[in-house]
């Protein structure tokens, strides 16, 4: 293979399998970093664009996705100061709004997206983090305001963002609780809440037992549909907040109009989308490598090895949801 070329994954045409194929390797642009991606993390939402079903993010094709990726910075740009070659960095950088994504083997990604990689956790590890975590610090801490004492609760709470809201929540001393379903139990112990079965607990029996009839101070529902009505519900009156990644459909406002609660939108892809915003996401990013080398953040991964040669299989777990933590392509 020429030096100017590389390998990656293209999708030709939505809900067709992957193409691997061989095509010129990428420049960086003023502000950009060359990176040799070493792992893409695979989320929901890359297996919806995959399918055609995401119409707010869709990809131009043909196209390489993969939101997520962690690697090694190889070349900077004209304008880039704060990275040089041999830098281990990771960040949400591509894949949506035709910026390349990380099944390849090089990106160039803006460097106001990027961050320096914990340097405790492995390449697989970083790349699982970013969407995560940026979406679920921008909803407890930038949203909410998450402070120590408070009740948390977190629906969906051994998803990507669902594992990662739990552990920035107890981080910040709040007293968290998750709703998944009994099979992940010990997962939602682990990361330090306390496990609620909303599939044999009622949104009154659940409220009652853990706040004494109060309500949560937050609720983060990153499930969607009738979980973000049940937000409502278990929501405190007054100054109770409910946030969620996922309220793309229609919904009453009564139940928390009444109480006088408030509700937030976090849709963490726009900065990608718009350009606005950018740096915040690096600034985010360097809190997620603050806390992981403090040992407060540690992803959940699927056992198994994918590399980009069987990555249509990673996503069949995605859309399947028979994975047992985050998935990584390595590359």
């Amino acid at each position: 293979m020429k030096k100017d070329h590389m390998h990656a994954l293209i999708l030709e045409n939505y809900g067709d399998p992957f193409v691997y194929a061989q095509i010129d390797r990428p420049r960086p642009d003023h502000g950009e970093v060359l990176v040799r991606v070493k792992a893409s993390g695979l989320n929901p939402l890359d297996a919806k664009i995959k399918a055609g079903q995401a119409a707010l993010v869709k990809q131009p094709l043909p196209a390489v996705l993969g939101i997520d990726m962690a690697g090694v910075v190889v070349e900077v740009g004209e304008g880039v100061t704060g990275f040089a070659p041999g830098d281990k960095v990771y960040g949400m950088t591509g894949g949506v709004a035709g910026l390349q994504g990380s099944l390849a083997e090089y990106v160039a990604v803006d460097a106001e997206l990027i961050a320096r990689k914990p340097v405790n956790l492995t390449m697989r590890e970083a790349a699982a983090i970013p969407l995560g975590f940026i979406t679920a610090w921008e909803g407890l801490v930038d949203k909410a305001k998450v402070v120590a004492g408070q009740k948390v609760l977190i629906h969906g709470g051994s998803g990507g963002v669902g594992q990662m809201a739990i552990q920035i929540a107890v981080a910040f001393g709040a007293d968290v609780y998750a709703t998944d379903t009994d099979g992940k139990k010990a997962v939602i112990e682990w990361l330090g809440a306390t496990h609620i079965d909303s599939d044999t607990m009622s949104v009154t029996e659940y409220v009652d037992k853990y706040t004494h009839r109060a309500g949560f101070d937050i609720v983060f529902d990153t499930v969607g549909g009738d979980t973000l009505d049940a937000s409502f519900e278990a929501v405190k009156p007054q100054d109770g907040h409910v946030i969620s990644s996922l309220g793309w459909g229609s919904h009453s406002l009564a139940p928390l109009s009444s109480k006088g609660a408030t509700y937030s939108g976090v849709f963490t892809l726009l900065p990608m989308l718009t350009g606005m915003g950018r740096e915040h996401h690096a600034a985010i990013l360097r809190e997620a490598t603050r806390m992981a080398e403090a040992g407060q953040i540690l992803p959940l991964l699927d056992p198994r090895h994918f590399h980009l040669q069987t990555a249509e299989q990673a996503h069949t777990l995605i859309v399947n949801r028979s994975a047992t933590g985050k998935i990584v392509v390595e590359i």
